[in-house]
């Protein structure tokens, strides 16, 4: 069956730092909880100055899951590299790694916000050169090896926990970026697919390991409940929320996401974005999937209250979980070509 995974990203609309903190230990009870039922994955994003409180900081994030689980594919989806210090970042993902036991995947971004990058004093135009620097930095950095790095002398310890690191995927979705992760990178992670075959036969030109046809995946985000009409009216507006937000960005960035912003929730119900799905309806997509296949589910989508989110996992719990025989994930698995 499919590989089952959660993604957070921390959105909750407001100021209110109690419920804040609250969201985020809902956040953390949920991982752990998706890892003791057997889920695959986690899934953790990157964002910075969003009005939302878009989670800024995944690496600390992650610490707490890796600190409450013990199987679950920690995946950071995506760290934006083009905004850090790259050595930093080795030795943070090294501790990470290590604190994981072996559980990280990283997927590296350029990011696609000039505000990002202007609040960080970082070059928005170098971004492809910042993203191939910092991939040959975290390479040479988990090596062992000693080296100088903008005359800088660079000696990364400890080493991560996997033998030459966490495997490295790159993000994106222009031709460009599919080519640059068949150089460098372990594997691509197109937005919704888009290059992913300009990356699998770039693979293949380089004479490596065919990567294979890209998983299939359900929409961008899964809730189950046992009446998703009721269901869409209670957490519909968070759903709009995340599809606007996220449409915000991509058009102050003029650049095409897939998502776009939608004038109520109806319309957004329409584009089958964010399916709410009956018990049976999820075994149905899981088994339709098959064993490649990835859903996933967002619980606190939109800043969404966290006793509605435990509605609809529990329900998983109970009514999808005894029907599916979920497969692990395994950082091993993301590592599908070998880099130069």
């Amino acid at each position: 069956m499919a590989v089952l995974g959660l993604v957070s990203d921390l959105r909750l609309p407001g100021m209110d730092a109690r419920r804040r903190a609250d969201q985020y230990g809902a956040c953390l009870e949920q991982v752990a909880w998706a890892d003791r039922v057997g889920f695959g994955r986690v899934c953790l994003r990157e964002h910075h100055g969003v009005p939302d409180g878009y989670l800024p900081s995944p690496l600390v994030l992650a610490g707490g899951v890796a600190a409450v689980t013990s199987s679950l594919t920690v995946v950071l989806q995506a760290l934006v590299v083009t905004l850090h210090d790259p050595v930093r970042i080795a030795e943070d993902l090294a501790v990470l790694d290590l604190m994981c036991g072996g559980r990280l995947v990283v997927v590296v971004g350029a990011g696609y916000d000039r505000r990002e990058h202007e609040m960080f004093g970082r070059s928005f135009g170098r971004r492809p050169a910042d993203v191939e620097r910092a991939v040959g930095v975290l390479r040479r950095a988990w090596s062992g090896e000693s080296f100088e790095f903008d005359g800088r002398p660079v000696c990364v310890r400890p080493l991560p926990y996997q033998d030459g690191g966490p495997p490295l995927l790159l993000g994106g979705t222009s031709a460009a970026a599919a080519r640059r992760a068949a150089r460098i990178a372990d594997g691509f992670l197109p937005v919704r697919g888009r290059g992913y075959d300009t990356y699998r036969s770039a693979v293949l030109a380089l004479g490596r390991p065919d990567p294979g046809p890209l998983p299939r995946s359900a929409p961008f985000s899964v809730h189950v409940a046992e009446d998703p009409e009721r269901e869409w009216r209670e957490i519909g507006p968070a759903c709009l929320h995340e599809s606007n937000a996220y449409a915000a960005l991509a058009a102050a960035s003029g650049l095409d996401t897939g998502f776009r912003a939608y004038p109520d929730v109806e319309s957004l119900r329409a584009s089958g974005d964010y399916p709410i799905l009956t018990p049976a309806e999820c075994v149905a997509l899981c088994d339709e999937l098959g064993d490649d296949g990835r859903v996933t589910f967002a619980p606190l989508v939109g800043g969404l209250d966290p006793d509605v989110a435990w509605r609809s996992l529990e329900l998983i719990q109970r009514r999808v979980l005894p029907f599916v025989r979920a497969r692990p994930d395994s950082p091993a698995g993301y590592r599908v070509s070998v880099a130069a």
